[in-house]
């Protein structure tokens, strides 16, 4: 009875050191530089850049979620560091149509990509 017991608390301590890995995997705090759009364009437009700063910032206003176009084409979500979340589009409005070089930390799930932004200023111009 007591390898038994033994065995199931090595299994369950490795299994809780496992669960604090991938949680930490998750805590990496990234650099992506891209453009800032709406997220509706983003996927049904396929753009590789804004149409024009007009544009996203409309879509916007109308509620569109800003997303970040990385240039390596993966698609960022901004969200919130906290609970309960709160919209990110206020803080990247003044971006909108625009490039940006962020910093923050990346969560990815199921394909996805979101970044909790920690800084961000605008970026040069692609050539």
């Amino acid at each position: 009875m007591m390898k038994s017991q033994t065995k199931l608390v090595v299994a369950i301590a490795a299994v809780s050191i496992l669960a604090v890995m991938v949680l930490r995997a998750q805590d990496k705090t990234i650099t992506v530089e891209g453009y800032v759009l709406d997220s509706a364009c983003a996927f049904t437009k396929n753009l590789d850049k804004p149409i024009s700063r007009d544009c996203a910032v409309k879509c916007a206003k109308a509620g569109s979620q800003l997303v970040i176009l990385g240039d390596d084409g993966n698609i960022y979500w901004p969200i919130a560091g906290s609970t309960p979340a709160s919209g990110q589009n206020a803080r990247l409005m003044e971006f909108a149509g625009g490039r940006v070089t962020t910093q923050g930390k990346l969560y990815d799930r199921g394909g996805s990509h979101a970044i909790v932004i920690e800084q961000i200023a605008a970026a040069p111009a692609r050539k």
